[in-house]
């Protein structure tokens, strides 16, 4: 079955040369590469109408105004004619045998009876010296993605599951993934884990990453993901709460802070964690 893999890219001309290419380069011939050129400045417009002239599998989208990530992958998915979706981001790349199999386990799982939405994998995470693959568990449930984003940065399911979702929320500051995959999971039931390192994640150092988002960014992405959800228990809305003082961005707690995780309930473990997280801990007490 034919697959679509859209691109967002902005100004990394180089790197991303080196995600599409990883696409071209798949055992898996029957998809589409839909790049969104988020108005660059840097040559990109230039490659890509040159690459899309010369391969008829390769779409080029040009903003002429830049609209953000979210923005560039929904307009990807809704010119999609694949009947899978996935995605890449541009500084990322693919192994030769990602696409080939994320559709042959599909078949596995769906020829098994099994009840999931969509497929994602462990990561090979470069850029910092030594890489390691991450070690993400089978399966994610929605409620657990309250805890954390289990799943990563791509999912693989069919288009019509990214449009029954919502897709992206384009007024999302940060978070965007956590909450557009969450309400996929929430939609069409848990994700299941394909056990191979087929996605190669660039960790480097860079100014536009989320990590390097301000503590305001985050909180605001907080406040609008925990408002689609007012009726869940109060121990989901507290674990999601305290995703603002991941390790990956170094917030602690402040009083404030401390009397809105409070204001939505109590959650023993999740109390716990905060305590540790107002130490400068960055494990629950106890373990």
């Amino acid at each position: 079955m034919k697959v679509s893999v859209y691109i967002p890219t902005r100004n990394r001309l180089d790197l991303l040369q080196r995600a599409v290419e990883s696409v071209l380069a798949q055992s898996h011939d029957d998809f589409e590469v839909i790049v969104v050129n988020d108005a660059s400045t840097d040559g990109t417009r230039a490659y890509l109408d040159a690459l899309a002239a010369s391969d008829a599998r390769v779409t080029a989208i040009h903003n002429d105004t830049s609209g953000g990530a979210p923005a560039a992958r929904n307009k990807a998915i809704l010119r999609a004619s694949g009947y899978f979706v996935t995605g890449l981001d541009d500084d990322d790349y693919f192994h030769p045998e990602r696409l080939k199999s994320l559709v042959t386990y599909w078949d596995v799982l769906v020829q098994a009876g099994e009840r999931f939405s969509c497929l994602y994998t462990q990561d090979v995470v470069v850029g910092r010296g030594k890489e390691f693959a991450t070690r993400r568990a089978g399966s994610v449930s929605a409620d657990q993605m309250f805890t954390a984003n289990l799943v990563g940065n791509q999912i693989f399911a069919p288009r019509q599951t990214f449009v029954d979702a919502g897709l992206f929320d384009e007024g999302m500051p940060a978070w965007q993934d956590l909450d557009f995959y969450m309400r996929v999971l929430m939609t069409h039931g848990p994700g299941r884990l394909l056990d191979a390192g087929l996605y190669y994640f660039l960790d480097a150092p860079r100014p536009d990453r989320i990590t390097k988002a301000s503590r305001e960014k985050i909180m605001a992405a907080y406040l609008r993901m925990s408002s689609k959800y007012p009726d869940k228990p109060s121990a989901l809305r507290q674990r999601l709460f305290l995703q603002v003082f991941s390790k990956v961005y170094g917030f602690r707690p402040r009083p404030r802070d401390i009397a809105h995780f409070f204001s939505l309930g109590f959650d023993p473990m999740s109390a716990l964690k905060l305590v540790a997280l107002m130490l400068g801990l960055r494990r629950p007490l106890g373990r």
